[in-house]
């Protein structure tokens, strides 16, 4: 079932997505991606834009 609770998209320094509560401050080491709606929306967003799940420290050692 669906709130009417208004939610973020956060990326953190690894490049892995989240939503987070549009009310609260941002937890430790994640920022706003400018994307907010619904939790579903937010989830489709990440859906679309979350392309490649390994860590970023990971895919630096990878191309090395």
């Amino acid at each position: 079932m669906e709130t009417k609770e208004t939610f973020k998209v956060v990326i953190n320094h690894e490049a892995q997505y989240s939503i987070w509560p549009e009310f609260k401050e941002n937890a430790p080491g994640w920022k706003e991606v400018g994307y907010s709606g619904t939790k579903q929306s937010c989830l489709e967003y990440i859906s679309e834009h979350w392309v490649d799940m390994t860590p970023m420290s990971v895919r630096k050692l990878l191309k090395t």
